[in-house]
């Protein structure tokens, strides 16, 4: 019993120290790493998917719109100096003027439909002497190289196409390739001292069978894709991932307690070892039922000798 105590004895102590076992480096990393996880999940995953879900509704909205109004003319649309209001993106717009076809240039392998495409951007003079930068369409090469790109037509002309904002500067610098100049952006500042106009700070994306056009460039799809799911699969990974710490952390108490338990009982409910039995003398049955002793190099043999002397005893 002693020994029984001083081997499971300090289950008690154990069990009141427990909890330092979360305190180990695996379990603090692993909480930190869940606790970094969900407030990335909260904070920028989720906000990220479900941001880019309403940009793409507000853009669908806006499109929608705006082929439902009659167009107008871009100085209506386009401020003073060149801008574009946020609302007014994708409305369609009307200039009239001529397209300055020496100062052309070419938006270099930009996918259009998954296919890498040149596309010709061409500053169109407005009658009120703004220039304005419009994006005539796309071609895509057959082996590679620069494709022959249709000029704009000459002459006073009257196109429409959609308000379009101005990208951010490209990383790359411009080029000049088969005899045309060519960026890696439609970033109108760039463009404007590549061919040295001064163009309105955002751009025209011409319509689809206007004067100029060549493959339009085609509007978006009117669908929200999966950012929307994306956003609540971030909050939901962000709620699980305590949750599942929260599981670990309680089978981990649960099964020490049943070791503390089984422990226990062991302590209170030892066993008793069983002395073992001495061994009896033989009895004077089991002595008389006993063989006899084998000789040394068989049976036992009898003994006349001993038997003859006898014999002379009793005589005498």
């Amino acid at each position: 019993m002693s020994t029984t105590r001083q081997r499971y004895g300090s289950a008690h102590s154990r069990g009141k120290k427990g909890w330092r076992v979360f305190l180990k480096p695996g379990w603090v990393f692993m909480f930190l790493a869940i606790v970094a996880f969900s407030y990335a999940a909260f904070s920028f995953l989720a906000p990220w998917q479900l941001g880019k879900d309403d940009d793409i509704v507000q853009r669908n909205e806006q499109i929608d719109a705006a082929f439902r109004v009659d167009p107008v003319p871009a100085t209506e649309i386009f401020g003073p100096d060149g801008t574009v209001s946020p609302e007014d993106e994708w409305r369609r717009v009307t200039l009239q003027g001529r397209y300055l076809t020496d100062d052309e240039v070419l938006l270099r392998l930009r996918p259009v439909d998954t296919s890498p495409a040149f596309q010709a951007l061409t500053p169109f003079q407005l009658d009120s002497g703004e220039a304005i930068l419009v994006n005539r369409g796309f071609t895509v090469p057959l082996d590679g190289n620069v494709p022959d790109i249709t000029a704009a037509p000459t002459g006073h002309l009257t196109i429409t196409g959609h308000a379009r904002f101005n990208e951010q500067m490209p990383g790359s610098e411009p080029l000049t390739d088969h005899g045309y100049r060519q960026v890696y952006g439609i970033n109108t500042d760039q463009i404007g001292q590549v061919v040295g106009v001064d163009l309105a700070h955002d751009f025209v994306q011409l319509s689809e069978g206007e004067p100029g056009a060549l493959n339009a460039i085609p509007i978006p799809q009117l669908d929200r894709g999966s950012h929307l799911s994306y956003g609540f699969q971030w909050i939901a990974f962000g709620i699980m991932a305590p949750l599942g710490l929260g599981y670990f952390i309680w089978a981990e108490i649960r099964e020490r307690r049943r070791v503390r338990a089984e422990e226990q009982e062991l302590i209170d409910s030892p066993a008793t070892p069983t002395q073992p039995e001495s061994p009896e003398a033989p009895t004077e049955a089991a002595a008389a039922t006993a063989p006899a002793a084998r000789s040394r190099y068989g049976d036992a043999r009898p003994d006349h000798y001993g038997r003859l002397a006898k014999r002379e005893r009793e005589r005498f």
